[in-house]
């Protein structure tokens, strides 16, 4: 699990900025969010402008160097802070599994040039390169021994280097480090608007449609739209171009589905499409989904978080919309309010004591989390 991030120079982050998952404040409700001491369902508030998204893209920035998977790369232009004047942004991960922790850091010039890579697993450094000292790397672990520890090519990361051309001896700081890379693999991030932007866990330009209808879902999505107060009833045509496209059922009269779909329908059913693959694929990790509400009533808000809590993944969602905070949902520590220059869950934003009894929404409101 992601139990600690932070950044510094990126996009809109000039000084270090932190996000710690790993201080949790020991309440006896909602214990489902919190697996293993760390925030498992995590729902992060600011203002337009605060850098939600642009945290969501430096979380997911570690997948640019280490995997071949969608990258997205023109939402990393203009990559370093324009104030901060320093040539390189700053990344630091912190993984636990199990009771183990994995430390990964590293120095960017840009998305792919990596000059600086230290990858520490239970304190011990395991891995690496400092490319503005010189090109060559310290490796230690074992199956390592022959590779060559020289490595010009700054857009070739030291990690994936090793796990490209190695075979690695299994032992327990091997299997941490298959663990993280695994990890990493399995992250995805997605924006429910209506236009299906992702990056991280496969690569290509994915056609919802023709996946609903080839897998046999239109429908479960009908089922998923109606639960949402969507009244529809779904069919399958033939597009003017031959091809099976989804479409409405107006008592006989079809209507091609993108044609008659409101915005809010069309999000829905990105949601509905990476919903499917979040509960069908074991392999995904983490999920950060930017915007998560946009165009939904906050009942309908709540039982999306629901159904995310049902997959037991690791999740963060943006918003701006305060009226799902409630005990009845999350808890006070998995709530976090950010500006651009820190973030603080509800419990480290008070010295009150909070119980779950309370109405934590209201007491937003009334200013009892300015601290």
């Amino acid at each position: 699990m992601l139990s600690k991030f932070s950044v510094s120079n990126f996009k809109s982050f000039n000084s270090r900025f932190t996000l710690d998952f790993s201080k949790n404040s020991g309440y006896q409700f909602n214990s489902e969010s919190i697996r293993n001491g760390i925030v498992n369902n995590a729902i992060i508030y600011g203002h337009n402008g605060s850098g939600k998204s642009n945290l969501g893209l430096a979380i997911f920035d570690i997948i640019q160097h280490l995997t071949d998977f969608e990258k997205n790369e023109g939402l990393y232009s203009n990559y370093l802070n324009a104030l901060n004047g320093s040539k390189f942004a700053e990344f630091e991960y912190e993984f636990k599994f199990d009771n183990n922790v994995v430390k990964y850091n590293y120095k960017k010039t840009d998305n792919l040039a990596v000059v600086f890579e230290h990858l520490s697993i239970n304190q011990k450094t395991v891995a690496l390169i400092d490319r503005s000292i010189n090109n060559i790397a310290t490796i230690k672990l074992k199956g390592t021994e022959s590779l060559n520890k020289n490595i010009s090519n700054e857009n070739l990361s030291l990690l994936k280097y090793i796990r490209n051309n190695s075979i690695l001896v299994k032992n327990p700081e091997n299997t941490l480090f298959q663990r993280f890379l695994d990890f990493v693999d399995g992250m995805l991030f997605f924006r429910s608007l209506d236009v299906n932007m992702y990056l991280g866990l496969e690569t290509g330009t994915r056609d919802i449609q023709e996946e609903i209808i080839e897998k046999n879902k239109v429908k479960d999505l009908e089922k998923f739209l109606n639960e949402a107060q969507i009244e529809s009833t779904l069919t399958v045509i033939q597009s003017s171009f031959n091809k099976k496209i989804l479409a409405f059922d107006f008592k006989g009269v079809k209507i091609p589905f993108y044609d008659a779909a409101s915005t809010g329908t069309r999000a829905l059913t990105i949601l509905y499409f990476w919903l499917q693959k979040i509960n069908l694929e074991n392999d995904v990790s983490f999920v950060f989904i930017d915007e998560f509400d946009a165009y939904y009533h906050h009942s309908l808000a709540q039982s999306i978080v629901q159904q995310l809590k049902k997959t037991n993944i690791q999740f963060v969602l943006t918003t701006h919309n305060i009226s799902i905070i409630s005990n009845e949902i999350l808890r006070p520590d998995c709530y976090f309010f950010m500006n651009k220059d820190h973030i603080k869950s509800l419990a480290q934003r008070t010295n009150k004591e909070l119980r779950e009894a309370h109405n934590i929404e209201k007491m937003y409101k009334a200013g009892s989390f300015n601290g």
